[in-house]
Protein backbone atom coordinates (compact mmCIF):
# COMPACT_ATOMS: atom_id res chain seq x y z
CA UNK A 1 0.00 0.00 0.00
CA UNK A 2 1.15 3.56 -0.78
CA UNK A 3 2.02 6.06 1.53
CA UNK A 4 -0.57 8.38 0.44
CA UNK A 5 -3.42 6.06 1.06
CA UNK A 6 -2.21 4.70 4.20
CA UNK A 7 -2.17 8.35 5.15
CA UNK A 8 -5.90 9.08 3.94
CA UNK A 9 -6.62 5.63 5.84
CA UNK A 10 -5.44 7.21 9.15
CA UNK A 11 -6.74 10.35 8.59
CA UNK A 12 -10.36 9.08 7.64
CA UNK A 13 -10.06 6.94 11.12
CA UNK A 14 -9.31 9.74 13.15
CA UNK A 15 -11.98 12.04 11.19
CA UNK A 16 -14.33 8.90 12.13
CA UNK A 17 -12.96 8.82 16.04
CA UNK A 18 -14.02 12.36 16.81
CA UNK A 19 -17.95 11.44 16.59
CA UNK A 20 -17.20 7.70 18.12
CA UNK A 21 -15.19 7.94 20.82
CA UNK A 22 -15.69 10.06 24.15
CA UNK A 23 -12.05 9.43 24.97
CA UNK A 24 -8.91 8.09 23.20
CA UNK A 25 -5.78 7.35 24.59
CA UNK A 26 -2.76 5.32 23.42
CA UNK A 27 0.60 4.03 25.04
CA UNK A 28 3.05 1.69 23.45
CA UNK A 29 4.92 -1.17 25.45
CA UNK A 30 8.19 -2.33 24.58
CA UNK A 31 6.99 -5.88 24.48
CA UNK A 32 3.25 -6.92 23.95
CA UNK A 33 0.96 -8.07 26.96
CA UNK A 34 -1.64 -10.89 27.31
CA UNK A 35 -2.75 -9.68 30.62
CA UNK A 36 -4.82 -6.17 31.70
CA UNK A 37 -5.83 -6.16 35.36
CA UNK A 38 -7.59 -3.50 37.06
CA UNK A 39 -5.62 -2.69 40.29
CA UNK A 40 -7.91 0.13 41.18
CA UNK A 41 -10.04 2.18 39.06
CA UNK A 42 -7.28 4.27 38.06
CA UNK A 43 -4.54 1.51 37.29
CA UNK A 44 -3.94 -1.51 35.83
CA UNK A 45 -1.07 -4.04 35.59
CA UNK A 46 0.24 -5.22 32.98
CA UNK A 47 3.25 -8.21 31.89
CA UNK A 48 4.93 -9.76 29.38
CA UNK A 49 4.71 -13.36 28.01
CA UNK A 50 7.99 -14.04 25.90
CA UNK A 51 9.74 -17.20 27.13
CA UNK A 52 12.76 -14.54 28.64
CA UNK A 53 12.67 -12.21 31.38
CA UNK A 54 10.08 -10.56 31.28
CA UNK A 55 8.43 -6.63 32.60
CA UNK A 56 5.35 -6.46 35.10
CA UNK A 57 3.96 -2.82 35.24
CA UNK A 58 1.40 -1.01 37.14
CA UNK A 59 0.17 1.96 35.30
CA UNK A 60 -1.53 5.01 35.94
CA UNK A 61 -4.37 6.19 33.44
CA UNK A 62 -4.28 9.14 31.46
CA UNK A 63 -5.41 11.65 33.96
CA UNK A 64 -7.37 13.35 31.26
CA UNK A 65 -9.93 10.52 31.06
CA UNK A 66 -10.27 10.14 34.69
CA UNK A 67 -11.38 13.94 34.66
CA UNK A 68 -15.39 14.56 34.63
CA UNK A 69 -14.83 18.58 33.66
CA UNK A 70 -12.20 20.61 32.27
CA UNK A 71 -10.20 17.91 30.56
CA UNK A 72 -8.44 20.55 28.75
CA UNK A 73 -6.70 21.60 31.73
CA UNK A 74 -5.47 18.54 32.51
CA UNK A 75 -1.60 18.27 31.58
CA UNK A 76 -0.95 14.90 31.80
CA UNK A 77 -2.45 12.82 28.72
CA UNK A 78 -0.36 9.75 28.82
CA UNK A 79 0.00 6.84 30.49
CA UNK A 80 2.68 6.83 33.75
CA UNK A 81 4.37 3.84 34.79
CA UNK A 82 3.77 4.06 39.05
CA UNK A 83 5.47 0.27 39.95
CA UNK A 84 7.29 -1.66 37.88
CA UNK A 85 9.29 -5.42 38.21
CA UNK A 86 10.40 -8.22 36.61
CA UNK A 87 9.78 -11.97 35.97
CA UNK A 88 11.91 -14.47 35.02
CA UNK A 89 9.27 -16.34 33.17
CA UNK A 90 6.03 -15.38 31.29
CA UNK A 91 2.76 -14.50 32.62
CA UNK A 92 -0.20 -15.33 30.86
CA UNK A 93 -2.82 -14.67 33.82
CA UNK A 94 -3.00 -12.12 36.16
CA UNK A 95 -5.21 -11.67 39.25
CA UNK A 96 -5.74 -8.48 41.58
CA UNK A 97 -6.51 -9.87 44.96
CA UNK A 98 -9.42 -6.99 45.55
CA UNK A 99 -8.59 -4.97 49.54
CA UNK A 100 -4.37 -5.71 48.96
CA UNK A 101 -1.66 -5.08 47.15
CA UNK A 102 -0.58 -8.51 45.76
CA UNK A 103 -1.31 -9.97 42.92
CA UNK A 104 -0.99 -13.63 42.09
CA UNK A 105 0.12 -14.53 38.32
CA UNK A 106 0.52 -18.22 36.50
CA UNK A 107 2.95 -19.07 33.19
CA UNK A 108 0.80 -20.57 31.50
CA UNK A 109 2.91 -23.47 31.30
CA UNK A 110 2.00 -24.97 35.22
CA UNK A 111 -0.27 -25.28 37.46
CA UNK A 112 2.07 -23.35 39.70
CA UNK A 113 1.13 -19.66 41.39
CA UNK A 114 3.39 -17.01 41.72
CA UNK A 115 2.62 -14.22 44.53
CA UNK A 116 3.69 -10.51 43.49
CA UNK A 117 3.64 -7.44 46.41
CA UNK A 118 3.11 -4.23 44.21
CA UNK A 119 4.67 -1.94 46.16
CA UNK A 120 2.88 1.25 47.83
CA UNK A 121 3.81 4.96 48.15
CA UNK A 122 7.00 4.06 50.00
CA UNK A 123 8.82 1.97 46.85
CA UNK A 124 8.30 1.79 43.27
CA UNK A 125 9.64 -1.99 43.19
CA UNK A 126 7.09 -4.98 42.55
CA UNK A 127 8.72 -8.26 44.06
CA UNK A 128 7.79 -11.62 44.12
CA UNK A 129 7.06 -13.14 47.30
CA UNK A 130 6.37 -16.05 47.31
CA UNK A 131 4.21 -19.31 45.33
CA UNK A 132 1.38 -21.85 45.57
CA UNK A 133 1.80 -24.92 44.54
CA UNK A 134 -1.13 -26.35 41.90
CA UNK A 135 -2.40 -29.84 42.10
CA UNK A 136 -1.78 -30.98 38.86
CA UNK A 137 1.04 -31.49 35.96
CA UNK A 138 -0.85 -28.74 33.18
CA UNK A 139 0.49 -27.24 29.65
CA UNK A 140 -1.93 -25.11 29.44
CA UNK A 141 -1.69 -23.14 32.45
CA UNK A 142 -4.32 -22.31 35.59
CA UNK A 143 -7.14 -19.82 35.91
CA UNK A 144 -7.31 -17.39 38.73
CA UNK A 145 -10.16 -15.57 40.58
CA UNK A 146 -10.22 -13.50 43.75
CA UNK A 147 -13.15 -12.10 45.45
CA UNK A 148 -12.68 -9.47 48.51
CA UNK A 149 -12.09 -11.71 51.52
CA UNK A 150 -10.69 -11.59 54.82
CA UNK A 151 -7.99 -13.89 54.87
CA UNK A 152 -7.25 -12.95 51.54
CA UNK A 153 -7.47 -16.15 49.34
CA UNK A 154 -7.46 -17.37 45.99
CA UNK A 155 -9.17 -19.41 43.49
CA UNK A 156 -7.41 -21.42 41.32
CA UNK A 157 -7.18 -24.66 38.74
CA UNK A 158 -6.41 -25.84 35.27
CA UNK A 159 -9.29 -28.40 35.07
CA UNK A 160 -12.43 -28.20 36.57
CA UNK A 161 -11.01 -31.54 38.66
CA UNK A 162 -8.47 -29.64 40.40
CA UNK A 163 -9.95 -26.55 41.73
CA UNK A 164 -8.76 -24.73 45.22
CA UNK A 165 -9.48 -22.13 47.15
CA UNK A 166 -5.96 -21.34 48.92
CA UNK A 167 -5.10 -18.95 51.82
CA UNK A 168 -2.22 -16.59 50.46
CA UNK A 169 -0.94 -16.36 54.09
CA UNK A 170 -0.32 -20.05 54.76
CA UNK A 171 -0.93 -21.72 51.53
CA UNK A 172 -3.44 -24.00 52.98
CA UNK A 173 -6.03 -25.42 50.89
CA UNK A 174 -9.19 -24.08 51.95
CA UNK A 175 -11.83 -25.68 49.91
CA UNK A 176 -11.46 -28.18 46.84
CA UNK A 177 -14.07 -28.73 43.78
CA UNK A 178 -15.69 -31.96 43.41
CA UNK A 179 -15.89 -32.60 39.74
CA UNK A 180 -14.30 -35.01 37.06
CA UNK A 181 -14.01 -33.01 33.93
CA UNK A 182 -10.06 -33.31 32.51
CA UNK A 183 -10.88 -30.45 30.08
CA UNK A 184 -8.62 -27.42 30.52
CA UNK A 185 -10.73 -24.56 32.05
CA UNK A 186 -11.42 -21.49 30.15
CA UNK A 187 -13.06 -19.05 32.98
CA UNK A 188 -13.05 -19.43 36.33
CA UNK A 189 -15.30 -16.83 38.49
CA UNK A 190 -16.74 -15.69 41.15
CA UNK A 191 -20.23 -14.77 41.00
CA UNK A 192 -21.23 -14.35 44.33
CA UNK A 193 -19.08 -14.23 47.77
CA UNK A 194 -18.36 -17.67 48.04
CA UNK A 195 -20.21 -19.01 44.58
CA UNK A 196 -18.04 -19.70 41.11
CA UNK A 197 -18.46 -20.50 37.93
CA UNK A 198 -16.06 -22.94 36.19
CA UNK A 199 -16.35 -23.51 32.84
CA UNK A 200 -14.34 -25.79 30.32
CA UNK A 201 -12.85 -25.10 27.02
CA UNK A 202 -15.53 -27.69 25.27
CA UNK A 203 -18.96 -25.70 26.57
CA UNK A 204 -19.68 -26.92 29.93
CA UNK A 205 -19.75 -25.48 32.88
CA UNK A 206 -20.45 -25.92 36.45
CA UNK A 207 -22.07 -23.65 39.81
CA UNK A 208 -20.50 -24.44 43.14
CA UNK A 209 -20.04 -22.92 46.17
CA UNK A 210 -16.85 -22.77 48.71
CA UNK A 211 -18.69 -23.13 51.57
CA UNK A 212 -19.90 -26.50 51.27
CA UNK A 213 -18.48 -29.39 49.98
CA UNK A 214 -21.68 -30.49 47.88
CA UNK A 215 -21.49 -31.71 44.44
CA UNK A 216 -21.66 -28.57 42.24
CA UNK A 217 -24.60 -27.82 39.76
CA UNK A 218 -23.90 -29.00 36.34
CA UNK A 219 -24.62 -27.54 32.83
CA UNK A 220 -23.38 -30.06 29.74
CA UNK A 221 -21.63 -28.86 27.05
CA UNK A 222 -23.66 -28.24 23.80
CA UNK A 223 -24.19 -30.10 21.57
CA UNK A 224 -23.31 -29.94 17.93
CA UNK A 225 -19.42 -29.83 16.29
CA UNK A 226 -16.27 -29.79 18.76
CA UNK A 227 -15.19 -26.65 18.94
CA UNK A 228 -13.77 -24.52 21.41
CA UNK A 229 -15.79 -22.72 23.81
CA UNK A 230 -14.75 -19.35 25.84
CA UNK A 231 -17.11 -18.90 28.62
CA UNK A 232 -18.15 -15.19 30.87
CA UNK A 233 -21.14 -14.44 33.73
CA UNK A 234 -22.11 -11.63 35.07
CA UNK A 235 -21.65 -10.70 38.40
CA UNK A 236 -23.39 -6.97 38.49
CA UNK A 237 -25.02 -6.40 41.48
CA UNK A 238 -27.69 -4.03 40.30
CA UNK A 239 -28.57 -6.84 37.73
CA UNK A 240 -31.59 -8.55 38.12
CA UNK A 241 -30.14 -12.25 37.25
CA UNK A 242 -26.70 -13.38 36.54
CA UNK A 243 -26.44 -14.75 33.03
CA UNK A 244 -23.74 -16.63 31.12
CA UNK A 245 -22.43 -16.26 28.02
CA UNK A 246 -20.64 -19.51 26.03
CA UNK A 247 -19.14 -18.14 22.34
CA UNK A 248 -17.58 -21.28 20.45
CA UNK A 249 -14.87 -20.95 17.88
CA UNK A 250 -17.29 -21.01 14.91
CA UNK A 251 -18.87 -17.49 16.36
CA UNK A 252 -21.78 -18.80 18.01
CA UNK A 253 -22.75 -17.51 21.42
CA UNK A 254 -25.57 -18.60 23.88
CA UNK A 255 -26.78 -16.67 26.82
CA UNK A 256 -27.93 -18.58 29.75
CA UNK A 257 -29.37 -18.14 33.04
CA UNK A 258 -27.72 -19.42 36.16
CA UNK A 259 -31.38 -20.34 37.43
CA UNK A 260 -31.83 -22.85 35.10
CA UNK A 261 -28.75 -24.42 33.66
CA UNK A 262 -30.20 -26.90 30.90
CA UNK A 263 -32.04 -23.90 29.05
CA UNK A 264 -30.64 -21.04 26.83
CA UNK A 265 -32.56 -18.15 26.76
CA UNK A 266 -30.45 -16.62 23.35
CA UNK A 267 -28.64 -17.19 20.77
CA UNK A 268 -27.03 -15.37 17.43
CA UNK A 269 -24.60 -16.44 15.41
CA UNK A 270 -21.64 -13.65 14.90
CA UNK A 271 -20.08 -12.84 11.99
CA UNK A 272 -16.15 -14.05 12.73
CA UNK A 273 -13.33 -13.60 10.20
CA UNK A 274 -11.11 -16.00 11.87
CA UNK A 275 -11.52 -18.74 13.61
CA UNK A 276 -8.83 -18.92 16.70
CA UNK A 277 -7.27 -22.33 17.36
CA UNK A 278 -5.70 -21.62 20.68
CA UNK A 279 -7.83 -21.32 24.17
CA UNK A 280 -5.54 -18.07 24.85
CA UNK A 281 -6.62 -16.12 22.00
CA UNK A 282 -10.03 -15.06 22.38
CA UNK A 283 -11.49 -12.88 24.96
CA UNK A 284 -15.19 -12.90 26.11
CA UNK A 285 -16.51 -10.33 28.69
CA UNK A 286 -19.80 -9.13 29.78
CA UNK A 287 -20.31 -5.21 30.40
CA UNK A 288 -20.20 -4.44 33.88
CA UNK A 289 -22.40 -1.96 33.99
CA UNK A 290 -24.30 -1.96 30.52
CA UNK A 291 -27.56 -4.57 31.08
CA UNK A 292 -27.16 -7.09 28.17
CA UNK A 293 -23.87 -6.04 26.65
CA UNK A 294 -20.79 -8.11 25.83
CA UNK A 295 -17.29 -7.51 23.84
CA UNK A 296 -15.01 -10.28 22.00
CA UNK A 297 -11.15 -10.16 20.74
CA UNK A 298 -9.46 -12.76 18.92
CA UNK A 299 -11.37 -13.37 15.96
CA UNK A 300 -9.63 -10.87 13.90
CA UNK A 301 -7.81 -7.44 15.00
CA UNK A 302 -10.88 -5.78 16.47
CA UNK A 303 -12.46 -5.52 19.74
CA UNK A 304 -15.99 -5.66 19.50
CA UNK A 305 -19.09 -4.90 21.42
CA UNK A 306 -22.86 -6.73 21.18
CA UNK A 307 -25.63 -5.96 22.51
CA UNK A 308 -28.15 -9.36 23.48
CA UNK A 309 -31.09 -7.67 23.92
CA UNK A 310 -32.80 -7.94 20.94
CA UNK A 311 -31.37 -11.98 20.25
CA UNK A 312 -34.17 -14.43 20.42
CA UNK A 313 -34.43 -17.95 21.12
CA UNK A 314 -34.04 -19.22 17.53
CA UNK A 315 -30.80 -18.82 16.21
CA UNK A 316 -30.16 -15.68 14.08
CA UNK A 317 -26.98 -13.54 12.31
CA UNK A 318 -25.87 -10.01 14.42
CA UNK A 319 -23.87 -7.27 13.78
CA UNK A 320 -22.01 -5.72 16.50
CA UNK A 321 -23.04 -2.61 18.07
CA UNK A 322 -19.72 -1.08 17.84
CA UNK A 323 -16.19 -2.38 17.25
CA UNK A 324 -13.02 -0.75 18.20
CA UNK A 325 -10.35 -0.87 15.03
CA UNK A 326 -8.03 1.75 16.39
CA UNK A 327 -5.10 -1.44 16.65
CA UNK A 328 -5.70 -2.47 12.67
CA UNK A 329 -5.71 1.13 11.53
CA UNK A 330 -2.83 2.61 13.89
CA UNK A 331 -0.60 -0.53 12.33
CA UNK A 332 -1.07 0.93 8.74
CA UNK A 333 2.06 3.15 8.75
CA UNK A 334 4.40 0.64 9.87
CA UNK A 335 5.86 -1.90 6.93
CA UNK A 336 4.34 -4.98 8.47
CA UNK A 337 1.43 -6.35 6.30
CA UNK A 338 0.24 -8.32 8.85
CA UNK A 339 -2.49 -6.81 11.24
CA UNK A 340 -1.80 -6.76 15.08
CA UNK A 341 -3.71 -9.70 17.28
CA UNK A 342 -5.95 -8.21 20.00
CA UNK A 343 -4.16 -9.73 23.00
CA UNK A 344 -6.39 -8.77 25.51
CA UNK A 345 -9.27 -6.46 26.73
CA UNK A 346 -10.71 -5.32 29.66
CA UNK A 347 -13.71 -3.50 30.22
CA UNK A 348 -13.48 -0.31 33.24
CA UNK A 349 -15.29 -1.93 36.57
CA UNK A 350 -17.05 1.29 37.04
CA UNK A 351 -17.44 3.60 33.54
CA UNK A 352 -20.33 2.65 31.57
CA UNK A 353 -18.43 2.31 28.11
CA UNK A 354 -14.43 2.76 28.96
CA UNK A 355 -12.21 -0.53 27.99
CA UNK A 356 -8.37 -1.15 27.60
CA UNK A 357 -7.44 -3.04 25.15
CA UNK A 358 -3.95 -4.62 24.04
CA UNK A 359 -2.58 -6.22 20.74
CA UNK A 360 0.63 -7.99 19.59
CA UNK A 361 2.37 -5.02 18.25
CA UNK A 362 2.64 -3.72 22.00
CA UNK A 363 -0.02 -1.15 21.63
CA UNK A 364 -2.46 -0.45 24.40
CA UNK A 365 -6.02 1.52 23.88
CA UNK A 366 -8.50 3.09 26.15
CA UNK A 367 -11.24 4.15 24.95
CA UNK A 368 -14.86 5.74 25.70
CA UNK A 369 -16.85 4.65 23.31
CA UNK A 370 -20.03 6.45 22.32
CA UNK A 371 -23.27 4.25 21.54
CA UNK A 372 -24.60 4.62 17.67
CA UNK A 373 -27.36 6.05 17.32
CA UNK A 374 -30.46 3.35 16.32
CA UNK A 375 -32.56 3.62 13.82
Amino acid sequence: MEAAEIDDILDDWFIESLKSYKDLHVYQLEHPTQVLEWTSRKTVCVAGYSSSRNEMLELRLPLKLLADENKGLCAERDFKVVHGGFSEGPICCLRHIPGTRCVVTNDGQSSDLQLWDLGGDDCDVIRRTGSIQGRSVSHTGSRIAAQRSTPPQVLHGAQSSNVQLTHLGTGETLYKLEADSEDPLSCLKFVGDTVFLASCCNGSFCIADTRTSAAPQVSPAPSGESVLWWTDASAAPQQACCKVIRLSSSGQALVSDLRNLGGTVCKAQLGIQTPPCKLEDVTVLWAPALDGCFSVSGFSGLVQIYDTSGWRTELQDTQPLFQHCGHAVSSQHTDDSVPPAITSHVWHPERLRTLLSAASDGSIHVWDWVEPERN
